[in-house]
């Protein structure tokens, strides 16, 4: 059957149907939960449960985000290919290794052999769903996204890097994910602000340059991989820089500022704009690192760029694809103003001095809020059978 009619003769849960579903609404559910169990952790009582600062960056990297990419990916890679989706059995097996890595990394084993295989499992198949369904179609163009999905899948690599790769893959993951945003989001925000401006007579032109697309995409990406390697050399602050300050170039030729009025447009903008700020910042984390502290070029990138971007996805697809009207309400609002407040905030803490253990747990708790209420905002909508789904 054609890809059309597979879909219609679906008649599983509405949860498998596509993969957006599960991975949006369990990804925000422990993101929501794994932060403030980290911040518990901090306090002290945490730690004997080998809850640290590993496992809190593994779990936002690899568990929070990995799920994010899986949901979009899974739910946009049919649209570029043409493809039948991953959906029913497949898809809630994929999503069961996702979940049988989180069990893994909250056990008292989580540091055996057989927890970090059993984390790793989803990383590794995901990479070769994506590969396959890329290489089926002939699409080279989604070739870029293949790689970078790639660089998380060594999610194994993480749990040797305390004793071989001096945290080599901890910022391998992160500069996957600059180059994800930057790759992603360089398709989607532009071409939604358009989508956006044109029928309200506001034009229908947002200058985008391919040339430029291309030097922000490659000096991220290799600035990231600089960074990786040689954390501490001026070449990867210089590259990090410039990187951001390309993608900030970028980012005002698409006139964000037309599109103010509409919460799903402005807030990819915002967190594009997060990216190029928290690659200066992280850039002068190496060159200048007596006045900007390392974990304030961090949480930019992950608090802020991962965080907005991430849930101005989740939100938009999530409307489009259960069937409702892709209007921001009261609690989508919401949901972007709690989590911009939990980056800006995460940020600042960085160069804080007494109260930095006060701004954390505020920060946590915003970030929690944001999560949480896109769990509860969304999730009826996600186990809900719609035509879009169908």
């Amino acid at each position: 059957m054609p890809t059309a009619a597979d879909r219609r003769a679906y008649r599983g849960p509405a949860l498998f149907s596509f993969g957006f579903r599960p991975f949006f609404l369990f990804g925000a559910t422990w993101a929501a939960l794994a932060v403030p169990l980290w911040l518990w952790a901090y306090a002290g009582p945490g730690m004997t449960l080998g809850v640290d600062r590993d496992w809190h960056v593994h779990e936002m990297l690899f568990g929070y985000l990995a799920a994010v990419i899986a949901g979009f990916l899974l739910t946009a890679v049919p649209n570029w290919t043409g493809r039948m989706p991953v959906m029913g059995a497949p898809l809630a097996g994929l999503f069961s290794l996702w979940a049988l890595g989180r069990l893994a990394m909250i056990s008292p084993w989580r540091a055996t052999p057989w927890a970090m295989a059993a984390d790793s499992l989803f990383l590794a198949v995901f990479a070769v769903v994506i590969w396959r369904e890329s290489v089926a179609s002939r699409n080279t163009r989604n070739l870029p996204v293949c790689l970078v999905v790639t660089l998380f899948a060594p999610d194994i690599a993480f749990h040797l890097s305390p004793y071989l790769l001096s945290g080599a893959p901890e910022r391998a993951a992160l500069g996957a994910a600059a180059t994800l945003i930057s790759l992603i989001g360089g398709r989607v925000v532009p071409s939604f602000t358009r989508n956006w401006l044109a029928p309200r007579g506001l034009g229908d032109q947002v200058a985008v340059s391919p040339r430029l697309d291309q030097v922000s995409l490659y000096v991220t990406a290799l600035a990231g991989i600089t960074w990786a390697i040689w954390p501490g050399e001026i070449v990867a602050g210089v590259l990090l820089v410039g990187a951001g300050l390309v993608a900030a170039a970028r980012l005002a030729r698409w006139g964000g500022w037309r599109a103010r009025a509409e919460p799903l447009v402005w807030i990819l903008h915002l967190g594009y704009g997060w990216l190029a700020a928290g690659l200066i910042l992280l850039g002068f984390t190496v060159l200048a690192p007596q006045l900007v502290p390392r974990t304030a070029g961090v949480h930019a990138l992950t608090a802020g760029a991962v965080g907005v971007m991430t849930l101005a996805m989740m939100t938009r697809a999530s409307l489009g694809h259960t069937g409702q009207a892709r209007v921001a309400g009261p609690a989508t609002l919401a949901i972007y103003l709690l989590v911009n407040a939990a980056a800006a905030l995460r940020v600042a803490t960085a160069f804080a001095g007494g109260w930095r253990t006060s701004g954390l747990e505020m920060s946590g708790g915003l970030w929690a809020l944001a999560f949480g209420l896109f769990a509860v905002a969304y999730g009826p909508a996600l186990f809900k059978p719609t035509r879009a789904s169908a």
